[in-house]
């Protein structure tokens, strides 16, 4: 499989439809590795025009602000923002919520202004326009329960285009109590994901792979790298990690998705 970048596209004249922002994990990270190439499998099928950045590709800074390191995201954010403006980027997907915020929502104050979608809404929007059909069998009667990421959900307001690909894929959904607006944060946020844990009777994540464990699914779903590795390992904490698979919602769209 061979995805161009931005800049081989640019020096062959080819104009893209998107940029799909890999980010950190989905470039460094094995299991969000399989994320990015399910995205890029289903970009193709749906006949969408898309690069990449490549090595050209910063961490959009979200851990740094978070953690109170205003200096070092100022510094790779306009790093980001003087490679997309040369590239004259509008539009962009990204499969990490973390960067969907901080581009959409951050980047502008610094002269960075996109159209950034996460990649649960184009999938979703490639559904209803018929770019990509679904068989809807290959989960049929399949229990599963979705997890909301905290960045997705609550910061950026989208509970319905996960939910949309889900019922496009004819499962059983079972909903957590914690969900939607009231949902239960996997533990990652907020830097969290990179710091030693502070003193507790109980890691959050486990928390959470507790309440997933009650709803007795086949599949845990998640739309987020960074709760996808903090729900796998709640699992793996519970010995539930042969029984119950976490998996993002592009890798069910994969399975099902007509050829």
């Amino acid at each position: 499989m061979k995805v161009k970048t931005m800049s081989e596209v640019t020096v062959e004249g080819i104009n893209v439809d998107i940029l799909f922002w890999v980010g950190c994990a989905g470039s460094f990270d094995a299991r969000a590795q399989r994320v990015t190439k399910a995205m890029c499998q289903l970009l193709e099928k749906a006949g969408v025009s898309f690069a990449i950045l490549g090595n050209e590709e910063m961490c959009t800074g979200d851990a740094a602000r978070r953690a109170g390191n205003e200096f070092i995201f100022q510094m790779l954010a306009l790093q980001n923002i003087n490679t997309l403006n040369m590239y004259a980027v509008k539009k962009i997907v990204t499969a990490c919520p973390h960067c969907l915020n901080t581009l959409k929502n951050e980047y502008p104050e610094l002269g960075g202004n996109y159209e950034v979608v996460h990649h649960t809404q184009l999938l979703n929007q490639l559904i209803s326009n018929g770019k990509i059909k679904v068989e809807g069998g290959s989960f049929k009667g399949k229990k599963i329960t979705y997890h909301d990421s905290c960045y997705l959900g609550r910061v950026n307001g989208e509970y319905d285009a996960p939910r949309s690909l889900l019922s496009a894929l004819d499962v059983d959904l079972v909903e957590m109590k914690r969900s939607k607006t009231n949902g239960l944060c996997c533990g990652a946020g907020g830097a969290q994901m990179f710091k030693e844990d502070e003193p507790g009777i109980k890691k959050i994540n486990v928390e959470r792979a507790e309440e997933a464990i009650s709803m007795n699914p086949d599949i845990v779903v998640g739309n987020c790298p960074f709760c996808i590795t903090m729900l796998a390992d709640g699992m793996k904490a519970k010995d539930k990690e042969d029984d119950i698979m976490v998996m993002d919602i592009s890798e069910l769209i994969l399975q099902d998705v007509k050829n």
